[in-house]
């Protein structure tokens, strides 16, 4: 038993040997890691090897073919690969060196032989490895270092960075000087320091130039265009994008002149939206899921980020654990060597260095993250709404698709930033116990414990918070739906009177959203209370805790302490706000995930049969199709079509019949129950209601095709557009408004039929193309188009026109969905099953018009040369028969919409004294800043007086601590007070600001005239009241506030740092005047780089709600392709000052942080070089306590100023459309008209002249004529003429520039408009219908009871499908009023001025959309129910004013004409006797066929 004993004795005794190097903090220790990671690297330097050796002896066998290079290379040896080549050659020349001065090793250093040689060796011959590597990489012409050689550059990185806090640690003990090894490893983190670099940039910096310069322009034609915009950002060398100068270029043109879009780089292609976008899909196609895609996508840039982050977060935390060797130091300064002072120094200002550094790295690559996830994000959102079901597109607005394309993906892309937390977190919070325990032993529990729970209740803050964002962002969705719902209509709005109904409307919806943003924010008081209260409650505890457990504060531990808290900020309130974040971009994953699986058009609704194989263009058979598949009830059913090549095929039928559907069918839209559909050939489509792209005409007609001179005039002449074009001042270059706005209803028609014309398709798909256009229009273009140009195409069209009939070679009869009747003209009249009902009522239209004109005398023929004058008279001037803005145009090179204003240069500083004064004056703006100051008060003289009253050295005893921490605990509350008010004053005066920015624009956009709405895109409108009222709700205060927080912040640091050494203003007064210095030189490219983003971004959202509405045409010309590249390029647009922007913030932060760096050096040489006595230690330790923040101070002072100027942006913008011009009051108090006026309704014209600006022609020259009360007076005119303008001078759209109009004897421009608009009615030509339900269409302002709304849809023939419906008058109406029928709407219309009984009605081509039948009987009931009323009628059908009692022709803004009917066909050369015979000659059947 005893010799088992001495054996074991002995066995220990002979191990003792490994003791050493077996300890944790051993040296030895890591000689030995160093050895394994060697061994690791050089294993698979030789797998590597013999793999290479393998395949090039297999290939020694084959053949070899003598390959010769076509021109002669130049290698281009970038600066990345030299500085690895320079670094391993002088690491290789260190670990020479170590061996050598073994004998002068200290204790820090390994002192058994067989580990430091094995390691050296090791070392050496890994070096040696890595040189031959880099021979090969330079050999091999790699762009990129190999991944092994990268990781081998990070683990050396790893072991010298802890080889060196072994030094550091060892000479701080020890109070030693460093030696020449020290020397060396402190060289050897320097240079691997340089190695980590290159190993996460990875890229070699090697390019191969062709050295052909004769080849290279024929080769690339392209590249000297590309080379003009090339990114920097790509080209830039390691310290370029250590240092951000790489931007360089663009700050010094941004300080010559603002910048304009052209003068911002591309971003890079790695950042551009066709990489993103392509690199997304592949994540996609892998699996999915949106959330694995997301993950594929960013991994590898996530990885980078962290390692920087988690980098800058261990760094850090240096200062804080150095703060107590500092204060100890400054006590024995007699007994110690300044050496050991300056090595602490290096040790602070080393960490400094590192975290500045690498905090700038990852909060730059977390923003380039957003900007490749967000291109990607919106690009494939933008593809999946050109596919879009039509069902899924009624279940989701236009609104809510870019809702979830703006604010989604927004929530979403903010995850990229805070994602790095996940990774700093756990070490911060590590770290921060870590130095505690050693200054405070257990006390450092007790602060752990105060964290945790801080984080913890914090959580439920958070949670309640993300309810109100969500409440928020519901509120917000519905105003903005509501918002631009009210803009697409606000004609209608105007012209009903019912926009001050709407205003109240959209402020209903604007204070459910004031009041959940009221909640938000004073929760965010109170978070913010505990943000700054968070150190205080923590500092307090562990404080009292240490003097319970008896553990000895000295100053040094108290004021590291306290720097720890002070860090603990950050991730305790970082912890909710990125639980916070994860459940927010859970919630916009989640919506973007449920919007991507949404249900697509089907590919296989329709089969493609090649040309050459069927004689049949279109077949249908058995089909059954229904637009919601799982009701199971078709809309269209048992259809059978055949139709040959070549054939004109039209459909007609009653409205709602399924006219529109059986071409929706035929283009795949429509959903297929069963049946099938085969096509023959390319489509080209044009919709019933006209959808025209922003841009020029040209560019709407050509959609994507060549330009072909020829072909494009036979197209521009066919399509009776010559005469517009003349007209316009650039021809067909001129640009078209929003919607085509500017565009009267025949031009936007006539546009898109020229599209489809152009396209040179096989079959053609016409919706009701003839209804918006004149008689003589309409005629010329069936005749020119239908029956010239498509003479030999396959051609279905709907009309309502039964006179286009005769000419078809097949009609089809829809009725209640399906083909009643088919056969020809004839074939179909003899059948007797409905068709004869429609063919009735035109024949009855014309004999009305027969019968006057034969009631006239006998008109001779007219003589032949006269005949063109027809045309040729009343077209002289073509305006726009809505808004006419053409002629503005010509003064404007042809543009409407002009680019996006952008105040430039510096914002003035009467946007700041307004956003300031706005609420009180201004009154709360010093109590804020008295309360912030008083806040960094109290905090400094908490912490002062902990400094002062605990003792310096550990070994004093300090009685009555427990009153030191009483007075501690009382500064402390206060000022935790004091941010609780401050918080809660800046919340009510930001959001008092807000709201009554808010308001101002709302009522200044809602009160503005017509022709602002005409030349401003609503996008414009609706990204003012989304995105920058946003920022105006929530972030706007507090970036102002902070302005001034941080700069109080900043200057009390430097009152208590020169209390301790006043020479510190000899380095800090010149400092702070270069930062000035670099924040003004940054400031002007930052702001227009700003700008510039904002604008752009507008743009994308108009591009997709475009394309939304447009789908169904863009799918039929299968131009998807064409949009999604436009797309693309427009992401692009906004990347580009988005990124740079992202980018200039950076710059002006990494100068700022070294010129801090700078200053907290000085004061550290300062503190550590002034003799003994001189300064107080503790008071000294708190001055850096302080000073560790300096960096981030100083850098915070310039951030928030520039930030805030940035956000100012959102204000200036808000400001711009608050004092636009406004139309004539609404009511007129003196000036009121009567209760029962316009009793007569008698309509006076007195010199009437009207023109759109003061510098522009009139539109209507001189018009003087009274339409008399209770009659009826039609007024025609070719498109052009001035009828639109006439009836909008009746309602004050536009005012009279000379001249007066009375109704009654009133003068309507000396009576308010509401006063006015109220008592007229009006049916537009373009039906419009509201989001809702059928009773708030009919009667938005609760006016009537429901007998007379049941009695109103009875007469306008709708009373039948309305009570089809199980809701009744409540029955929805979707966004648009998309699930009703283009001619259901105009009955809506129509119900509307049948409720509304006004003493005047205005009929604007009222009946333009639905058939013959229908309007017969609409005109019944119009002439029966308003036979006691006046009756103003602007109509293409002829039959519509060929009963009036008189007529007005219209001709240039001219009257040409005005006399009864009868009186006017009297005169043979009258153009309304050429008119009425024009219309008899096309309407009589026999005429239009031969």
């Amino acid at each position: 038993m005893l010799s088992k004993a001495m054996e074991i004795s002995d066995t220990i005794k002979g191990l003792k040997f490994l003791e050493p190097w077996l300890q944790p903090g051993s040296p030895c220790l890591w000689e030995s890691a160093g050895i394994i990671l060697q061994l690791g690297f050089l294993a698979v330097l030789l797998i590597g090897l013999l793999k290479r050796l393998i395949i090039e002896s297999r290939c020694t066998n084959e053949p070899k073919t003598k390959t010769r290079e076509p021109y002669p290379t130049d290698i281009k040896i970038g600066l990345s690969y030299k500085i690895s080549l320079i670094c391993s050659i002088l690491l290789l020349g260190t670990h020479i060196m170590i061996p050598i001065t073994f004998e002068s090793r200290s204790k820090a250093h390994c002192k058994l032989e067989i580990p430091i040689l094995s390691s050296e060796i090791m070392q050496i011959v890994s070096w040696v490895m890595t040189l031959i590597a880099l021979y090969l990489v330079r050999k091999h012409k790699n762009v990129k270092f190999p991944w092994i050689l990268r990781v081998w550059w990070l683990c050396t990185f790893l072991l010298t960075g802890s080889r060196i806090t072994l030094d550091v640690n060892f000479l701080v003990l020890s109070h030693d000087y460093p030696g020449l090894l020290e020397y060396i490893d402190f060289l050897g983190l320097l240079l691997s320091t340089f190695l980590l670099f290159l190993a996460i940039l990875g890229k070699t910096g090697i390019t191969v130039a062709n050295s052909s310069d004769i080849t290279e322009p024929f080769l690339n034609g392209n590249d000297a265009k590309e080379e003009k915009k090339d990114c920097p950002y790509g080209k830039a060398s390691i310290f370029q994008l250590v240092t951000f100068s790489w931007i360089n270029p663009l700050f010094v043109a941004g300080n010559k002149k603002p910048l304009d879009q052209d003068e911002v780089p591309d971003v890079d292609i790695l950042d551009s939206g066709s990489f993103t976008s392509e690199y997304f899909e592949k994540c996609l196609a892998q699996n999915p899921s949106i959330y694995n895609a997301i993950y594929r996508f960013i991994r590898r840039k996530v990885v980078i980020n962290a390692l920087f982050a988690i980098t800058s977060a261990a760094a850090s935390y240096v200062g804080p654990y150095l703060i107590s060797d500092l204060v100890t130091f400054l006590n024995e300064k007699k007994t110690r060597s300044l050496t050991s002072g300056y090595v602490i120094v290096v040790g602070f200002l080393g960490a400094k260095f590192v975290e500045t550094l690498t905090q700038r790295q990852w909060i730059f690559g977390a923003r380039q993250l957003g900007l490749r996830l967000r291109a990607a994000l919106i690009s494939h959102i933008y593809k999946k709404g050109l596919v879009l079901s039509s069902r899924s597109c009624q279940s989701h607005t236009s609104g809510e698709i870019i809702n979830i394309m703006s604010v989604d993906i927004q929530r979403i892309t903010d995850f990229m930033w805070y994602i790095n937390t996940m990774f700093m977190l756990p070490i911060q919070i590590s770290l921060a116990m870590f130095i505690l325990h050693i200054n405070l032993g257990n006390g450092a529990f007790i602060g752990l414990a105060a964290t945790i729970v801080l984080m913890s209740g914090n959580i439920p803050l958070t949670r309640v918070q993300k309810w109100y964002q969500s409440k928020i962002m519901e509120a917000k969705d519905a105003r903005m739906k509501s918002t631009s719902e009210v803009l697409r209509n606000i004609k209608t709005l105007k012209l009903q009177a019912w926009d001050t109904r709407y205003l109240e409307k959209l402020e209903s919806f604007r204070k459910v959203e004031y009041d959940w943003l009221w909640k938000s924010l004073k929760l965010n008081a109170v978070a913010a209370f505990v943000f700054w209260g968070a150190p205080i409650f923590i500092s307090v505890l562990t404080f009292g805790g240490c003097v319970l457990m008896g553990i000895p504060l000295t100053a040094g531990r108290v004021l590291s302490a306290l720097a720890t808290f002070r860090m603990l900020q950050d991730p305790i309130f970082n912890l909710p706000d990125l639980l916070n974040v994860i459940a927010q971009g859970k919630v916009s994953a989640d919506r973007v995930a449920s919007y991507l699986r949404e249900e697509e058009i089907k590919p296989d609704t329709v089969e493609f049969v090649p040309r050459n194989i069927t004689e049949f263009d279109v077949i249908i058979e058995n089909g059954r199709f229904s637009w919601d598949p799982d009701s199971g009830t078709p809309n269209l059913d048992q259809i059978q079509l055949q139709v040959k090549r070549g054939m004109k095929v039209a459909i007609c039928g009653t409205v709602g019949a399924g006219k529109s559907s059986l071409l929706s069918c035929i283009l795949g839209e429509m959903p297929k129950l069963s049946g099938t559909v085969k096509i023959s050939g390319t489509k080209a489509y044009v919709p019933q209601s006209a959808w025209i792209l922003t841009g020029n005409v040209r560019e709407n007609i050509l959609f994507g095709n060549d330009y072909d001179r020829t072909r494009y005039e036979k197209t521009v002449k066919a399509c009776a557009l010559t005469k517009d074009f003349e007209l316009f001042s650039t021809g067909d270059l001129t640009e078209i408004g929003e919607r085509g706005i500017n565009m009267s209803g025949g031009q936007k028609q006539r546009i898109q039929i020229a599209r489809a014309v152009y396209d040179d398709a096989d079959i053609y798909l016409l919706d009701d193309p003839f209804s918006a256009v004149d008689a003589h229009t309409g005629t010329e273009l069936f005749q020119e188009c239908l029956l010239g140009m498509l003479k030999e195409k396959t051609v279905l069209y709907v009309t309502h026109q039964v006179e286009f009939l005769p000419a078809a070679d097949l009609i089809l009869v829809m009725q209640n969905g399906r083909i009643a009747q088919v056969g020809t003209f004839k074939e179909v009249l003899k059948q007797n099953i409905g068709f004869e009902v429609l063919v009735g009522a035109h024949n009855q239209a014309l004999e009305s018009v027969l019968a006057v004109e034969n009631s006239s005398r006998e008109s001779e023929q007219t003589p032949g040369d006269e005949e063109p004058t027809l045309i040729t008279e009343l077209a002289q001037t073509r305006q726009d028969s809505d808004h006419s803005l053409c002629v503005e145009m010509s003064k404007k090179e042809g543009k409407l919409v002009h680019e996006e204003e952008r105040e430039k240069g510096s914002i003035g500083k009467e946007v700041y004294w307004s956003y300031l004064t706005l609420v009180k004056g201004g009154v709360l703006v010093p109590i804020i800043l008295l309360a912030q100051s008083s806040f960094q008060a109290l905090q400094i003289a908490s912490n002062y007086w902990m400094a002062w009253a605990c003792p310096t050295d550990s070994s004093e005893i300090v009685n009555g601590m427990g009153f030191i921490l009483l007075v501690y605990t009382l500064l402390a509350v206060g000022s935790a007070i004091c941010v609780l008010l401050r918080a809660s004053l800046v919340a009510i005066a930001g959001l008092s600001t807000s709201e009554k920015l808010f308001n101002k624009m709302l009522h200044s956009v809602l009160r503005a005239p017509m022709s602002f709405f005409d030349s401003t895109p609503t996008g414009r409108i609706l990204n003012r009241a989304s995105t920058d009222q946003s920022v105006i709700d929530l972030e706007m205060a507090n970036r102002i506030g902070w302005c001034a927080f941080s700069t109080i912040q900043l200057l009390g640091t430097m009152a208590v740092m020169s209390q301790v050494a006043w020479q510190v203003f000899a380095i800090l007064i010149p400092v702070t005047a270069v930062c000035i210095w670099y924040q003004r030189y940054y400031i002007p490219t930052a702001r227009e780089l700003a700008r510039l983003a904002g604008i752009e971004r507008a743009p994308i959202l108009h591009h997709f709600a475009e394309s939304l509405t447009g789908a169904a045409t863009i799918r039929a010309f299968h131009q998807q392709d064409r949009f999604i590249e436009k797309n693309l390029i427009l992401i692009d647009n906004h990347s580009r000052p988005w990124f740079h922007n992202v980018a200039a913030i950076e710059w002006l932060c990494f100068r700022l942080n070294q010129l801090s760096n700078f200053v907290f050096a000085f004061s550290l040489i300062l503190l550590v070089t002034l003799p003994d006595g001189i300064i107080d230690p503790s008071i000294a330790g708190l001055a850096v306590t302080y000073g560790i923040n300096l960096n981030v101070q100083q850098a915070s002072v310039i951030w928030n100023i520039c930030n805030a100027e940035n956000k100012m942006i959102s204000v200036e913008r808000v400001l711009q459309y608050s004092n636009l011009t406004s139309e004539a009051p609404l009511v007129i108090e003196d000036s009121r008209p009567p209760n029962e006026w316009p009793q007569n309704g008698t309509i006076s014209f007195t010199n009437l002249q009207i023109r759109y600006a003061d510098h522009l022609p009139s539109v209507l020259k001189n018009i003087t004529c009274t339409f008399p009360g209770k009659k009826k007076v039609g007024v025609v005119g070719r498109t052009g003429s001035g009828k639109s303008t006439l009836i909008q001078a009746i309602f004050r759209v536009v005012e009279p520039t000379e001249g007066f109009i009375t109704i009654d004897g009133v003068d309507i421009c000396k009576i308010g408009l509401h006063d006015l608009r109220s008592r007229l009615s009006i049916i537009p030509q373009d039906p419009t219908m509201f989001e809702g339900t059928v009773r708030g269409n009919l009667d938005p302002l609760d006016q009537y009871p429901d007998v007379e709304i049941w009695e109103a849809l009875d007469k306008c023939q709708l009373g039948d499908i309305v009570r089809g419906k199980e809701e009744k008058l409540e029955s929805p109406v979707v966004e648009g009023g998309e699930n009703w029928s283009v001619g259901q709407r105009q009955l809506f219309c129509l119900g509307r001025a049948l409720l509304k009984k006004s003493s005047i009605l205005v009929l604007d081509e009222a009946t333009a959309s639905i058939d013959s039948a229908t309007d017969g009987i609409l005109q019944q009931i119009i002439t029966q129910e308003f036979k006691e009323r006046t009756i103003v009628t602007i109509a293409h059908r002829i039959h519509t004013v060929i009963d009036s009692d008189l007529v007005l022709v219209l001709s240039d803004g001219k009257i040409a004409e005005y006399d009864t009917p009868t009186k006017l066909l009297e005169r043979e050369n009258s153009f309304f006797s050429r008119l009425i015979k024009e219309y008899s000659m096309r309407s009589n059947f026999d005429t239009f066929v031969s």
